[in-house]
C-alpha cells in the first residue's frame, strides 16, 4: 500500500506524525495505568534483584543485541544485505535492546509464578530509567560506538535530541498521562474499582493499537516483504537468540546470588522482554514509518511472544530442578 506513508505524511506537526502518534499513545498509555510507582520501594527491600536488573537491562543488555546483530548483518550476512539497509536493521534492533518491558512481562511473570508485585516494581523503575536514559543510550549505540568500532557511523544523521524529543512524545506523554490517571480515579473511585472494573475494560487497547501498527507497518514495507522475505527471517534469528541468552543469563546471575525462584523469574523475564512498543515509536519518529529501523524493530513483538511463550515452559522446569524450596 504506497499511498499509506502519503497518507500519514499529510498530518504532521512538526515532523511529528499524528495518526502515529495516537496508535502509539493507545499502545502505551493503558500499560502505564497498570504501574504502580509505589511498588518500587517493594522491590527495593531487596537490593539483590535490583542490582541485577540495573546490570542485566542497562549494561548487558545493549552491548549483547549490538554485538549479536553487528555479527550477523555485518559479518554472516555481508554482501547478502545491502550495507545501508544492514545498518539501518542493527539500528532498529538496538532501540529495542535498550528498552526493557514494561508490559507484557508482567504477563509473562504472571504465567511463571514469578513474585507479580515485584516485577510491577521493576516495571515502574525501568520506566522511570527509560525516560531518562534511553535516549542517551540510543545514541551511543546508533552514532558513536560504530565509529569506535571502525564501522561506518548511521547514514542517517541523528542527535541525542530528536531521540528525546521521540521518547518524550511517545513514552512521557502517556507515562504522565497515565500516572494522573491512576492517582486521580484511585482516589475518586477507589483502588477495588480500578483494578477490577476500569483496567480490564481498557487493557484491551493495547493490543488492539499494537495490531493496527503492526498492520500499518507490514503494508508499508509490503512490497520489501515480497521482494526480500528472507529479511524477516534474518532478523528474527539474531532476535531470537538474543531473546533466550538474556533470559539464560539473568536466571543464572540470579541464581548465583542467591535469590528465591519468583524473584529469578521477575528478573529473567525482565531481562529477556523489551518495550518494543516504545522501539517502534522512537524509530518511526526518528526514522520514518517506512524505514529499515522502523520494520526491524516491529518484527520484535513477532519473534518474542512465541519465544517467551516457550521460556515460561522453561522457568517452571528451573522451578521444579533449581529452587525444590521455593
Amino acid at each position: 500500500m504506497p499511498t499509506v506513508p502519503a497518507t500519514l505524511g499529510k498530518f504532521e506537526y512538526y515532523q511529528v506524525s499524528i495518526p502515529t502518534a495516537i496508535l502509539i499513545w493507545l499502545m502505551i498509555y493503558p500499560m502505564m495505568l497498570k504501574i504502580d510507582f509505589t511498588s518500587i520501594v517493594n522491590a527495593a527491600k531487596k537490593p539483590k534483584g535490583l542490582i541485577v536488573t540495573c546490570t542485566v537491562n542497562w549494561l548487558i543488555k545493549p552491548f549483547t543485541m549490538y554485538a549479536i546483530w553487528a555479527f550477523f548483518f555485518f559479518v554472516v550476512f555481508k554482501g547478502i544485505i545491502p550495507n545501508d539497509l544492514a545498518k539501518e536493521y542493527v539500528a532498529g534492533a538496538v532501540l529495542l535492546g535498550a528498552a526493557p518491558c514494561t508490559a507484557m512481562v508482567i504477563v509473562w511473570s504472571n504465567l511463571a509464578q514469578a513474585d507479580n508485585e515485584y516485577t510491577a516494581g521493576l516495571v515502574a523503575f525501568n520506566s522511570i530509567f527509560q525516560i531518562i536514559f534511553y535516549s542517551v543510550f540510543a545514541y551511543i549505540f546508533v552514532t558513536v560506538i560504530p565509529g569506535w568500532l571502525g564501522l561506518e557511523t548511521h547514514a542517517v544523521s541523528i542527535g541525542m535530541g530528536e531521540i528525546a524529543t521521540s521518547v518524550f512524545i511517545y513514552l512521557g506523554i502517556p507515562f504522565i498521562a497515565g500516572f494522573l490517571s491512576r492517582w486521580i480515579l484511585i482516589k475518586k473511585k477507589g483502588k477495588k474499582w480500578y483494578e477490577e472494573k476500569f483496567i480490564p475494560k481498557i487493557s484491551p487497547i493495547t493490543l488492539v493499537a499494537l495490531l493496527f501498527t503492526i498492520v500499518v507497518m507490514f503494508s508499508v514495507k509490503g512490497e520489501k516483504v515480497i521482494e526480500l522475505p528472507m529479511d524477516v527471517v534474518r532478523i528474527a534469528i539474531p532476535l531470537l537468540i538474543y531473546f533466550v541468552l538474556m533470559f539464560f543469563v539473568s536466571f543464572f546471575i540470579s541464581k548465583r546470588m542467591g535469590t528465591s525462584y519468583p524473584i529469578a523469574a521477575s528478573l529473567s523475564f525482565t531481562a529477556a522482554s523489551n518495550n518494543f512498543e516504545l522501539a517502534i515509536a522512537v524509530a518511526v519518529g526518528v526514522f520514518g514509518i517506512h524505514s529499515g529501523e522502523a520494520f526491524a524493530a516491529v518484527i520484535g513483538p513477532l519473534v518474542e511472544v512465541p519465544v517467551l511463550i516457550g521460556l515460561v515452559n522453561v522457568a517452571l522446569k528451573f522451578k521444579q530442578k533449581y529452587f525444590k524450596q521455593t
